[in-house]
């Protein structure tokens, strides 16, 4: 993604490297007076400072490399460190840490950076979180494992996902808990920032008759629906029960098979107010 230069990277490869040299200077004495102890040639104390001196040298190179570690150099790159050229020491590439998308970029060519600078934003957008804000009144409606239906205005088709966490607390400002729905996103059409409309089924109920909230009309003080007889279109009473945002159940006045007009109801009402229907028949 970059490559930048760096003289503290170079001071910390140059301390890895030479902790890395001392480690070795450090065995070779040790096994040397390992070797002479055993022998009756040294005295112990001069054995156990050889010991400790070794000892104190792999404490430091553990340290030197653990903090090329931490700028995200691998352990086989470090076993390659000797070989590099002194010139190559203050260059550092930044790969990112995982295949994603680019959606921030903070530097510029010949730009000075300080320790804490934000290069770049990369995010995964395979698949996305929706976070849905739910309030405290449906909250005991709304449960993890829910399937929901995502809706993100004209262009983008609907999808289905399944509630996967329910945010513990409530915002202090919204009122509001969040419920997250993970979608996948393969062609990308969910874009991170989008407002979004998720449609939860909290309960399932079987009715006999279910008719669009359109098809409905009001006459004479009572509920009607517009069917489809021999004659052309009548108004047909019938007795409403439940509903939810889109459908009504009918309780009676409908039978089974029965064509009735699910929208534009209103023009023939007009009509039939008008007396274009004659007796209240359309042809």
């Amino acid at each position: 993604m970059a490559v930048i230069e760096s003289r503290e990277l170079a001071s910390a490869k140059a301390a890895y490297l030479a902790a890395y040299e001392r480690v070795v200077l450090a065995e070779a004495n040790f096994n040397r007076k390992e070797r002479l102890w055993k022998q009756g040639i040294t005295s112990e104390k001069e054995y156990l400072d050889a010991k400790q001196a070794l000892a104190e040298n792999r404490i430091e190179h553990r340290s030197a490399e653990q903090k090329l570690h931490a700028l995200g150099f691998s352990e086989k790159y470090l076993k390659h460190l000797p070989e590099e050229s002194e010139q190559s020491f203050t260059v550092f590439e930044i790969i990112a840490p995982f295949s994603g998308t680019v959606i921030e970029k903070h530097i510029a060519l010949g730009e000075v950076l300080k320790d804490d600078a934000e290069m770049f934003v990369v995010a995964d957008l395979t698949n996305v979180w929706v976070n849905l804000s739910v309030y405290r009144k449906d909250l005991p409606f709304v449960k993890s494992g829910q399937r929901v239906r995502i809706a993100g205005g004209p262009g983008i088709p609907d999808a289905e996902g399944t509630i996967s966490y329910i945010g513990p607390i409530l915002g202090e400002e919204t009122r509001t808990a969040v419920a997250r729905v993970v979608l996948p996103n393969p062609d990308n059409q969910w874009r991170p920032g989008i407002f979004v409309t998720g449609k939860i089924t909290v309960e399932k109920t079987v009715v006999d008759f279910l008719v669009p909230k359109t098809a409905l009309q009001t006459m004479d003080g009572g509920t009607c629906i517009f069917i489809l007889s021999e004659e052309g279109f009548e108004p047909q009473p019938v007795t409403i029960g439940r509903s939810n945002m889109t459908h009504v159940e009918v309780l009676s006045g409908l039978l089974p098979g029965q064509k009735y007009v699910t929208e534009g109801g209103f023009a023939l009402k007009a009509e039939l107010s008008k007396g274009s229907f004659g007796n209240g028949h359309g042809h």
